[in-house]
């Protein structure tokens, strides 16, 4: 069974930064792309970023340039490294794992598995 557990959130004001982990078990963690995605309140849940098994990496344009994620095959962790902050990144977090082995996606319905998440909250 696939455990994804997000820690990392937190309150920070606007240009500050915060770093989200994810630890996956369950799994041959290094086969999978991981993602990571966000979710406003009345809003759908929307794409961060992503990396693949060979540390590809893509971004919404949104945060292109602010945030970075990153893996850790040897830990089973993939985190995301947010800089800049902005109140529009005030969402909760989730980390995501692809259903398939060969794809890296940025679609929700391309990750199979999902963390339970974890707030950010960036204020003005």
């Amino acid at each position: 069974q696939v455990q994804l557990l997000e820690s990392g959130g937190g309150l920070v004001q606007a240009g500050g930064s915060l770093r989200l982990s994810c630890a996956a078990s369950g799994r041959t963690f290094s086969s999978y792309a991981m993602g990571w995605f966000r979710q406003a309140p009345g809003k759908e849940r929307e794409f961060v970023a992503a990396i693949s098994s060979g540390s590809t990496t893509i971004y919404a344009d949104s945060v292109k340039g602010r945030f970075t994620i990153s893996r850790d095959n040897a830990k089973n962790t993939v985190d995301l490294q947010m800089n800049s902050l902005k109140p529009e990144d005030t969402a909760v977090h989730y980390c995501a794992m692809s259903a398939s082995r060969l794809r890296l996606g940025i679609k929700v319905s391309e990750y199979g598995y999902w963390g339970q998440g974890t707030q950010v909250t960036v204020s003005s």
